[in-house]
């Protein structure tokens, strides 16, 4: 980082850009540069205009910002809204001060101090580098140095301004349950684009990110980037004015929300980890080992996942210790690692209409406990998970009757049942409290090494008389199921948590910041997977995106096992379908791939990711993983139609070009150079309905 004291410049300099802030004459702080490095930083100076344009375009309104308030004469999007003891509601952030702090010999923190000097508020923006990176993590601490609350309306994490002014093409998700982290493109010409999640979690239709690109591809453009950490209601505002300027605000979702922050009290928002990179490819790899070298837990960050046997698909709620057994043996047989009972083991759990919130086990599906089983599961050498939905309660359960004010809830309405549960109110310390204990308990008097954490509804009626001010459980609660799990993870060193949300309600960075991994979508179906897949892949790392081999035939295709292996392979492996039920030939196809995968693990878990090709462009789906000269090239087909729709080439990508690879396709091996490979390619006719390969490509002498 460099500092011109003279300009009142701050120069950010990462593996290969600048990200570059000023302070004009007002102490307004405003935005320079983002984007590659200039080669003399004397260049870099103050260009904020401050002269007013005409009585409806301010200079406060085109101006450039770095982080701009609700308030004066601007009257665009804010980052920052607040009302003070007074009722004033205008907020005017100058420059006070700047701290530097070297956190280890790689990593150096900026904080910039503003502040609303009548107020007594003072709004910190902090940059975090580190370095061999282009990544850069930002966000924004509120310390009240008054003698009087004020009342936080509004806290972006960051304002992003972006250099251009052609128009940007933002790419996010237009999903759903089951159908999550499908990608869409809108360019934004005009106007303010809104992504924003308003349900208590974080994901199922759009994304807590934003990516903004002018004439992007996998390989060229340029792409910026920004995913915010956090697993509740967000944010993100796109827009473009009529100067042609393209701004972004990230941060928790402002609707129905407000912070309390009394005297002497701070609120530090959550983090964006943002970039400028080349191309699409280049953005999901930097995001991909950063998340797995700086924002994963440390305790698995850089171990390999693995394959687990999770029991749901093959019981259901019909669960006891003879049939659980009965499947761990299968399970261990075709070489899973782990192995998870599901819903249905606690409580009067018979089906979806009772006892969540009774965490204890039933008597009747375990006489014994849990201990046979965990016995049966380690002496076949596989480690034991189970699955609690801890944040849910249903009203036909012991802790309702005893409990009935523990649920988010307005006296004066009933309570609307999604699921047949209501959400329990974990901002209240006894029921945080009763969540960790819970769990606290069977871990401690059972060898339980996974803990699958499922949420299954959105929030409503969200009454919390324990709060002053109410609209903070938004907030307050996901700090919680923060706060759980890290205490559960700091007692037990061992454990590994996974972040399920109805599927992927929660795969977040926030979510991956205190769980080792998520869970991507309820939808198992192999090609509805490759979309989601390939479009949880944008932002998010490939090692904790767990994906199931299963039965589910949503769409009456094929149960066709070599190709649900091929899609399920290229994130971390497991297996979800009933195994009672198999032939010893589908069995043995389940040994081969496992195998097969844990092979291949390291390779994909850990190694930079290319997609070459995808259904809508091109047919076919192409996805090829490379690490210590290792690469593994996934390819799949949907339905061939035309004659001609069977004839692909493929270019790889991520190779030495002066080495030469040997290339294994349908079990022979010939030997290519790195460059033929990635500017020539390797042709395939693959036909048919749901045909795939899977094609091993080794250096020579690596």
């Amino acid at each position: 980082m460099l500092i011109l004291e003279n300009k009142g410049v701050f120069v950010l300099e990462t593996k290969n850009t600048h990200y570059v802030i000023s302070v004009d004459p007002d102490g307004l702080i405003c935005h320079e540069h983002w984007g590659r490095k200039c080669a003399d930083i004397e260049d870099y100076r103050c260009t904020c205009k401050p002269w007013e344009r005409n009585s409806n375009h301010s200079a406060r309104d085109l101006a450039r910002t770095e982080y701009i308030p609700y308030g004066g004469t601007c009257y665009r999007t804010p980052a920052f809204a607040a009302t003070y003891d007074d009722n004033c509601r205008e907020a005017h952030l100058t420059y006070k001060d700047f701290n530097v702090t070297f956190e280890d010999e790689d990593t150096f923190l900026l904080e910039i101090i503003l502040e609303d000097k009548p107020y007594g508020i003072e709004v910190s923006l902090f940059y975090r580098l580190r370095e061999n990176t282009d990544i850069i993590e930002r966000f924004v601490k509120i310390t009240n140095r008054s003698d009087k609350a004020v009342t936080l309306n509004k806290i972006a994490s960051a304002e992003f301004t972006l250099p251009s002014t052609r128009p940007y093409s933002s790419t996010n998700f237009n999903g759903s349950w089951g159908a999550e982290f499908r990608k869409e493109s809108t360019t934004v010409k005009n106007g303010v684009l809104t992504y924003e999640n308003r349900k208590g979690g974080s994901n199922h239709t759009h994304s807590p990110l934003f990516i903004l690109s002018q004439n992007a591809t996998e390989k060229e453009g340029d792409v910026f980037f920004g995913a915010l950490a956090w697993s509740g209601n967000y944010k993100v505002e796109i827009s473009r004015d009529f100067a042609g300027i393209t701004r972004a605000v990230i941060g928790i979702n402002d609707f129905d929300f407000s912070y309390t922050l009394k005297p002497g009290k701070e609120f530090i928002a959550p983090s964006v980890f943002c970039g400028y990179v080349k191309g699409f490819s280049q953005m999901s790899n930097q995001m991909n080992s950063y998340a797995v070298e700086h924002i994963l837990p440390k305790s698995f960050n850089k171990v390999p996942l693995p394959v687990l046997y999770n029991s749901w698909e093959a019981t259901w709620f019909d669960v006891s210790s003879e049939t659980q057994q009965k499947l761990a043996e299968i399970a261990a047989d075709i070489g899973c690692e782990l192995f998870v009972m599901d819903d249905g083991w606690f409580g009067q759990r018979k089906n979806d209409r009772a006892g969540l919130g009774d965490w204890y086990v039933n008597k009747e599906k375990f006489p014994e406990g849990l201990t046979p089983l965990i016995d049966k599961v380690k002496e076949l050498g596989m480690r034991f998970g189970l699955w609690f939905e801890p944040e849910m309660v249903n009203p036909d359960s012991d802790l309702y009757r005893a409990h009935p004010d523990w649920a988010y809830h307005y006296d004066t309405r009933e309570a609307d049942l999604l699921r047949q549960q209501l959400v329990l109110n974990l901002t209240k310390d006894e029921v945080k409290e009763y969540v960790f204990d819970v769990m606290d308990k069977m871990l401690s008097k059972y060898d339980i090494s996974y803990i699958k954490w499922d949420m299954n509804r959105a929030y409503s009626q969200t009454g919390a008389e324990n709060l002053e001010n109410p609209q903070e459980l938004w907030y307050r609660h996901v700090k919680a199921v923060y706060e759980i799990a890290d205490r559960l993870k700091a007692k037990y060193p061992c454990l590994q948590l996974e972040c399920c949300a109805s599927g992927g309600g929660r795969a977040d960075l926030g979510a991956l910041s205190h769980f080792d991994m998520v869970w991507t979508s309820d939808n198992t179906d192999p090609v509805d997977r490759l979309t989601i897949q390939q479009g949880f892949s944008l932002l998010y790392p490939i090692k904790c995106m767990r994906a199931w081999v299963t039965d589910t035939n949503r769409h009456s295709r094929p149960k066709d096992f070599d190709y649900r292996f091929n899609v399920t392979m290229q994130g971390s492996l497991s297996i979800g379908g009933n195994l009672t039920k198999y032939t010893e030939q589908e069995l043995e196809i389940h040994r081969k791939y496992i195998a097969l995968y844990k092979e291949i693990r390291e390779t994909v878990q850990f190694g930079s990711f290319y997609r070459l090709a995808n259904f809508d462009d091109d047919k076919i789906f192409a996805t090829q993983y490379v690490k210590d000269g290792r690469s593994v090239l996934f390819l799949c087909r949907d339905v061939n139609t035309f004659f001609n729709d069977k004839f692909y080439r493929i270019k790889l990508d991520g190779l030495d070009g002066y080495s030469r690879y040997n290339v294994e396709i349908d079990g022979k091996t010939e030997a290519f150079s790195g460059d033929y490979l990635m500017n020539v390619g390797l042709e395939f006719e693959m036909g048919g309905t749901l045909q795939s390969k899977i094609i091993l490509i080794d250096k020579v002498n690596a």
